[in-house]
């Protein structure tokens, strides 16, 4: 086996989802990432887990139901697989999923209004089960030669695979000589920001740049969070393995302006490019872009919810993802190089006790990079005063 890939399920098991002896293990991915997959089930239990469950998703299947499928029953999701989910909260439970785009392309040519109706393989009972903090869980890459094409594409399958491998081996710093001490040196370091802006209590946020003129409002116990998470039982993991953000809830119904794009991204398979979205009393009321508008549009109108925002998010241009200026075409890596928001479901835990009524509710949670170099992001207090946050996507706090 490849060191790169025992050494990055090690950092999986150990470090990002902090497998727990006893625990039954959820283990997603898609088709053609088995040798990772096998190789964080047998850490797994190598950690003690009873059992590790693993499914794999093939987009390939979900193109033909989408091509073939009855209209009334493109947005439909059997129960039993968000029981399943439900179960895994009540069995406190840990949760791995292998990220990276399977199949780059694949859907270019497939109705995108059917499409953005089509959320699978998301499962909406997984944000109650987040919000309960019942499951230790952690997205992570896992480098494949379809995905590093679509990165690489100028470079030959072989020499493409190598650099997103030397690219991930960085920026999840399987490069220092102990990675788990190194992302808890950058754990307190994105929880020290977080609490900066949380000393600072801004009532909004204001984003502008290129196309940009957005002010993204809080709600008044609004929390930022980052840099790992523990759950009810006190188990510290890393949701999101590498992570560069820190995060909170908005106030649904105060969002104005509008907001390009900074990057394209890979929504449930579907690239998104050149986006470009106006919000009227916290509501996406037109959404534009070069390719995918339709699909956007299809995911901003599941529920009566999804074209408002669940999270707003901060980050440094300057973090390891940033600095490296490489496009992956994965939501996973790409919001954690660059401020973004998110149309849909709010995380819970990102306020207190009285907003919890207040947040966002949707069965989608849907990312857009919108920050960077030319991005200017400025914390709005109560009384109007402008205190500057991010200036050409760098800490100015």
């Amino acid at each position: 086996m490849d060191d790169r890939i025992q050494r990055l399920a090690n950092l999986i098991v150990d470090f990002g989802a902090n497998i727990q002896p006893g625990q039954l293990v959820d283990l997603a991915a898609d088709v053609g990432k088995e040798e990772l997959t096998r190789a964080v089930a047998a850490g797994a239990y190598e950690r003690g887990a009873k059992f590790v469950d693993v499914t794999y998703y093939d987009p390939h299947v979900k193109r033909a139901r989408i091509e073939r499928v009855r209209d009334e029953s493109l947005e439909y999701i059997p129960p039993w697989f968000g029981q399943r989910v439900l179960e895994l909260g009540r069995s406190h439970a840990a949760s791995i999923y292998l990220a990276g785009p399977a199949a780059p392309h694949l859907f270019d040519d497939v109705d995108a209004d059917r499409l953005g109706r089509d959320i699978y393989p998301r499962v909406k009972e997984w944000m109650h089960v987040i919000d309960d903090k019942t499951v230790n869980w952690c997205i992570a890459p896992c480098p494949t030669h379809a995905w590093a094409t679509y990165v690489h594409g100028d470079l030959e399958a072989d020499a493409a695979y190598e650099r997103l491998w030397d690219e991930i081996v960085h920026i999840c710093r399987l490069d220092e000589p102990d990675p788990a001490a190194a992302w808890r040196e950058r754990s307190g370091q994105l929880k020290s920001a977080a609490a900066k802006l949380n000393e600072l209590r801004f009532d909004a946020l204001h984003f502008e740049g290129e196309g940009t003129d957005l002010t993204v409002g809080l709600l008044p116990t609004s929390r930022w969070s980052g840099g790992g998470d523990e759950t009810v039982d006190g188990v510290f993991h890393m949701a999101n393995l590498p992570t560069e953000e820190v995060y909170t809830a908005p106030d649904p119904e105060r969002t104005h302006g509008t907001v390009r794009a900074t990057k394209p991204l890979v929504a449930y398979d579907v690239e998104i490019v050149g986006l470009r979205v106006r919000f009227d009393n916290g509501r996406a009321v037109e959404i534009e872009a070069e390719r995918g508008a339709d699909t956007m549009r299809g995911f901003a109108s599941r529920d009566e919810n999804a074209c408002r925002l669940g999270e707003v998010s901060l980050v440094d241009r300057e973090s390891r993802i940033g600095a490296m200026n490489t496009l992956f075409y994965d939501i996973l890596l790409d919001e954690n190089a660059a401020s973004h928001v998110a149309i849909g479901d709010a995380y819970k835990a990102t306020v207190d006790e009285p907003d919890y009524g207040r947040i966002n509710r949707s069965e989608i949670h849907l990312d857009f990079m919108i920050g960077g170099p030319g991005v200017d992001v400025t914390g709005l207090a109560a009384d109007g005063t402008r205190v500057p946050v991010l200036r050409d996507g760098v800490w100015a706090i």
